[in-house]
């Protein structure tokens, strides 16, 4: 097996040969993907020329399998590949040169794209990527196109073509910059053509392509191109000074872990809220060594400005970052939130002159004029998205420019893509075509709701609930393992997502659980705070934590019982409010606060005179909240009651003793299943549904109230009771 240093190398002799060729690609493409350092999530593309059986004559054809049109190589499935016809392919060749309108970003090469569908095999409905004409018309039977870090360094250097036969003589080619599409094809046929040697082609501000006839060859091939730019660029990095003299070296220190924390703590929220004035976006965080060794050094403001290089990396990360030219040893928190405010004037001014600038007659309308990357010395970065997903993705993108501007400084020096060129790529008709084919977002899209309680019971069930609509949720508890158990629920079975970036709580996926004592202010402080670095804010709180006690052997309840039960059911309703308030206040966007008081705050009764006088007063905080924290929050309550099948506050000694209380029969030795049920049927025949309440009815009165469907409804509380007409307002 080979060795490398700075490449993973994972193919597997047995493993492959299990495989059919398609089961094939789909390993190597696994594997490729697999490494950060051959190329970043979501880019680059493979394939295979299979021979298979047509199924309209039966005879054999050869079939090109390239992986289709968005999706991740490294969790790439054979569902996720096109299947086209490659004779048909290359009849497209034909067609094309018959244009009288053909040539670089000119209509015919769009043209193109609308007929790839025509050569589909075997009714394949995958799409087919913009890359198919690299794959179908180079020699090789099998074809990576990668995007590594150390191949884009040498691609995004001032001397590309001189470095690319320097570094690797006639092994590989080179093509300058040309946006992907059937010409780069033509352009690489050709190439290989007059090189038939040549079985790489480095493609300027790119990345890199390679082929071979044999799979194995082509992967391990991949490994050693990727290898050897590697091995150059250290070696020189490390004449110039290594990680001490990276970029110029440093001009500021970094803040210590807790500095660091407690600034992003206190401007993350202010910052979304600047960021989401148009759409809301989700934050990650990413404060490690190397990120925060660029954003110290000298050159960080020079080599930002410049922008991206790789075209993969840019439609994330926008034409440039926001670095805050702040000094963390003698400014604070204030100084970079007026810093990040001018930052942020200045950034959309300079996106806007660029749209305007670069603009054609048919280009779609400007889109947001927002950083998705702000860069702050001592600190680290903050990257923006749609989703947890997307903004760990870009943080990750940005990571791979960080090392492609290490590499190109080291041995030459760093260029971007000119900006007409970023341009024409970021606004290119077809990448319009395909965000307008995207599905539309769900409900709770681009949400953040922290859900106090959500380790059992009602709590538990909502959070489900909202995440099933697009929502990131909090899981929150008294009990730290169990919130942790319902977040793990939730990522094992909507997944983290495909980005692999964030430092610490930020490297989470749509659901995080977190410990919280909700009777205890600077608790609920310090949970916000780490919702805040975790995705750079929230927008939603349900508060579905609450006790039960119930009156003593002598019908009385002692006093500390009744003080525990007001601090849980009343003040702490309060505390988490009053503290949410300042991060909504700081973020600026409308929220949604949801309490959870009873059916029982309306009717009195023997034996839980604790439980509801305190619900009572629940139903009241629900309307001062609503008038306090108006307009910029609404103030809403759920009030349930008999939900007895999933609640935290029905143990079988609990359910026992209420059997008991109203003489229905039961065995001591009864199942606790069977018990509840007893126990759920007899409150819900003295409703008027007469069907059991469970925790997914009262879930979905929550989500009504964090959507906006009840947007012009405050201070009011939602009964889900089944009909108590006990309960009935009067």
């Amino acid at each position: 097996m080979k060795s490398y240093k700075f490449v993973n190398y994972l193919w597997d002799d047995a493993k492959a040969a299990s495989l059919d060729p398609v089961g094939r690609l789909i390993y190597r493409s696994n594997l490729l993907g697999s490494d950060q350092r051959i190329t970043n999530t979501g880019g680059g593309n493979t394939s295979a020329k299979i021979t298979e059986k047509d199924p309209l004559n039966g005879q054999a054809t050869e079939v090109l399998w390239v992986k289709g049109s968005g999706g991740d190589l490294r969790t790439s499935k054979r569902e996720n590949f096109s299947s086209l016809y490659q004779p048909k392919l290359l009849d497209l060749q034909k067609l094309y040169a018959a244009r009288t309108d053909k040539g670089l970003k000119a209509p015919a090469e769009d043209d193109m794209v609308g007929m790839y569908s025509h050569t589909t095999f075997n009714l394949n409905p995958r799409p087919s990527s913009i890359d198919t004409p690299l794959h179908s018309f180079l020699p090789g039977k099998h074809v990576d196109h990668m995007h590594p870090n150390a191949i884009i360094a040498i691609a995004a250097s001032a001397n590309c073509e001189k470095l690319t036969q320097e570094i690797f003589g006639g092994q590989m080619a080179y093509v300058p910059w040309m946006r992907p599409g059937f010409e780069l094809g033509l352009a690489m046929q050709e190439i290989a053509k007059k090189n038939p040697k040549t079985q790489a082609i480095m493609m300027g501000q790119h990345g890199f392509i390679s082929w071979d006839n044999d799979e194995k060859a082509c992967y391990t091939l991949t490994l050693d191109f990727i290898e050897k730019a590697s091995v150059y660029i250290e070696a020189r990095y490390q004449a110039k000074g290594g990680d001490a003299a990276a970029f110029g070296g440093a001009k500021y220190s970094t803040l210590s872990q807790e500095q660091r924390n407690a600034t992003l703590a206190a401007i993350l929220p202010w910052l979304r809220g600047q960021v989401s004035q148009q759409k809301r976006f989700i934050g990650t965080v990413q404060d490690d060594e190397k990120i925060l060794r660029f954003v110290n050094s000298k050159e960080a403001a020079r080599l930002a400005e410049l922008g991206t290089s790789c075209p993969d990396h840019f439609l994330r990360t926008k034409i440039k970052p926001l670095y805050v030219d702040w000094n963390p040893q003698t400014e604070d928190a204030a100084a970079l939130k007026k810093k990040l405010a001018a930052g942020l004037e200045a950034y959309r001014k300079d996106y806007a002159a660029y749209y305007a600038k670069c603009k054609h007659a048919n280009s779609p309308a400007i889109r947001d004029a927002n950083p998705t990357v702000v860069l702050i010395p001592g600190v680290g970065m903050v990257a923006w998205g749609k989703d947890k997903s997307e903004s760990r993705v870009t943080a990750e993108f940005y990571n791979c420019a960080v090392e492609v501007m290490r590499g190109a400084e080291a041995i030459d020096q760093y260029i971007a893509l000119p900006q007409q060129e970023a341009f024409d790529i970021e606004y290119w008709l077809l990448e319009e075509a395909k965000l307008q084919r995207m599905p539309a977002e769900k409900e709770l899209a681009r949400q953040v709701v922290v859900v106090i309680g959500s380790g059992s019971g009602i709590g538990k069930e909502t959070a489900h609930r909202l995440v099933k609509e697009g929502a990131h949720i909090v899981c929150v508890d008294l009990n730290e393992a169990a919130a942790q158990a319902t977040a793990k629920e939730i990522t094992d079975k909507y997944g983290v997502g495909i980005g692999v970036a964030g430092t610490g709580l930020s490297n989470c996926g749509p659901a995080l659980g977190l410990a919280a004592n909700i009777t205890d202010r600077a608790s609920i402080r310090a949970m916000l705070d780490k919702v805040a670095l975790a995705y750079g804010g929230f927008d939603s709180i349900c508060v579905t934590a609450g006790i039960f006690v119930p009156s003593d052997t002598t019908g009385h309840i002692p006093d500390d019982k009744w003080a525990l039960t007001f601090a849980i059911n009343v003040t702490g309703s309060y505390l988490v409010g009053d503290e949410a308030y300042k991060t909504w206040k700081e973020q600026g966007l409308r929220g949604n606060l949801v309490l959870t008081t009873s059916a029982n705050a309306a009717v009195a009764k023997k034996g839980s005179v604790a439980y509801d006088v305190s619900k009572a007063a629940g139903n009241h905080l629900v309307r001062e909240l609503a008038i306090e924290l108006a307009p910029l929050v609404r103030v809403n309550g759920v009030a349930p009651a008999t939900v007895v099948q999933g609640s935290a506050m029905f143990p079988r000694d609990r359910v026992i003793g209420s059997l008991a209380k109203y003489n229905i029969p039961y065995k001591d030795d009864e199942a606790t299943d069977s018990l509840v049920s007893k126990l759920a049927q007899f409150y819900a025949d003295r409703t008027l549904t007469k069907a059991p309440i469970t925790p997914a009815d009262q879930a979905e009165a929550y989500f009504l109230l964090v959507t906006k469907r009840l947007s012009k409804t405050t201070g009011q509380v939602i009964t889900v009771d089944g009909g108590l007409h006990e309960a009935f307002l009067r």
